[in-house]
């Protein structure tokens, strides 16, 4: 099985598509939001650096997520394939993962878009902060979470596009249709 990253922006689903995946497909899943919520939640050194970025909105340095990323990625089976979910999201990320497989024998795989307007992602992310207590779900914190995305993540489409590796999914309404529509592309590739 190939990995996967599934791409989009805060809100887009990528968490609950990436779950159905991986129970359809028996993958493993590297949730950097998890990864990252389990760190600040034990309290570690890295957890309380990470706090203090994703309290102001802001993206992790690279370095320390593909130092968390390699070390997740080592712990998981071989050959099941992987779905990055949150990851990557910069340019200079993307690079770095590349190369992080490239040093195991393997490589990105597919990219996922979840495209979704605004209107909507921010009504999901609202609701998610009371469903789920997310302090990081707040409207001030969302929309600057927006422009970091616009500003620094949505370029990173391109690059996908420019690696051939870019399968873009755009929100029609239903999560039914949606997952057809990809499951159908991730049995085409693999």
């Amino acid at each position: 099985m190939k990995n996967i990253i599934i791409f989009g922006a805060p809100g887009s689903g990528k968490g609950t598509y990436s779950d159905e995946i991986v129970a359809k497909y028996n993958m493993g899943h590297i949730s950097t939001g998890d990864v990252l919520r389990g760190e600040i939640k034990n309290g570690t050194e890295l957890g309380k650096i990470a706090k203090g970025y994703i309290d102001n909105g802001q993206l992790i340095p690279d370095e320390l997520m593909i130092d968390i990323l390699a070390k997740t990625y080592d712990s998981l089976p071989k050959g099941q394939g992987v779905i990055f979910d949150g990851f990557p999201r910069t340019i200079a990320q993307a690079e770095a993962l590349k190369k992080m497989l490239s040093e195991r024998g393997d490589d990105m795989g597919m990219m996922i878009e979840l495209v979704v307007d605004e209107e909507t992602l921010l009504a999901r992310l609202l609701n998610r902060a009371i469903e789920q207590g997310r302090a990081d779900d707040n409207e001030v914190t969302i929309k600057k979470r927006f422009e970091v995305y616009h500003n620094q993540t949505a370029p990173l489409a391109d690059w996908f596009e420019k690696e051939g590796i870019r399968n873009t999914f755009t929100w029609n309404g239903t999560k039914e249709a949606m997952l057809a529509d990809i499951y159908a592309c991730i049995d085409k590739n693999n």
